[in-house]
C-alpha cells in the first residue's frame, strides 16, 4: 500500500487526535491544559486537509465543529491560565472561606 500525502497529512492528524485522547484519560494531559486543545484544533485541520482530497462530507463536517469546539477550549483555558498568572503576579491573597465551608 502506497500513501499518498494526504493520506500521511490525515494520518499524523489521526495519530495526534488519538495521543491527546490518550493522554487526557491516561491521566498525563489535563483537559484544562491549553495543550489538549491546540492538539485536537492541529488534528482537525490535518484530517480536513486530508478530506479535501478524497471527499467524505460527514467527516468533513465533524472536523469543522472538532475545530471550532477545540479553539473554544483553547482560548478558554489560555484566559483562565492568563487569569491565574495575574492574580498570582498581583499578590492577590485568595479569597476566604465562608463559615459554611
Amino acid at each position: 500500500m502506497v500513501l499518498s500525502l494526504s493520506d500521511l497529512v490525515g494520518f499524523i492528524g489521526v495519530g495526534m487526535l488519538i495521543g491527546a485522547y490518550a493522554a487526557l484519560q491516561l491521566g498525563r494531559l489535563p483537559a484544562d491544559n491549553p495543550w489538549y486543545s491546540a492538539l485536537n484544533a492541529a488534528a482537525a485541520v490535518l484530517i480536513f486537509i486530508s478530506l479535501l482530497y478524497k471527499p467524505n462530507p460527514p467527516s468533513m463536517v465533524i472536523e469543522i465543529f472538532w475545530f471550532a469546539i477545540s479553539v473554544y477550549g483553547l482560548v478558554k483555558s489560555l484566559r483562565a491560565r492568563r487569569a491565574s498568572k495575574a492574580g498570582h503576579q498581583a499578590g492577590t491573597p485568595p479569597s476566604p472561606k465562608s463559615p459554611e465551608e
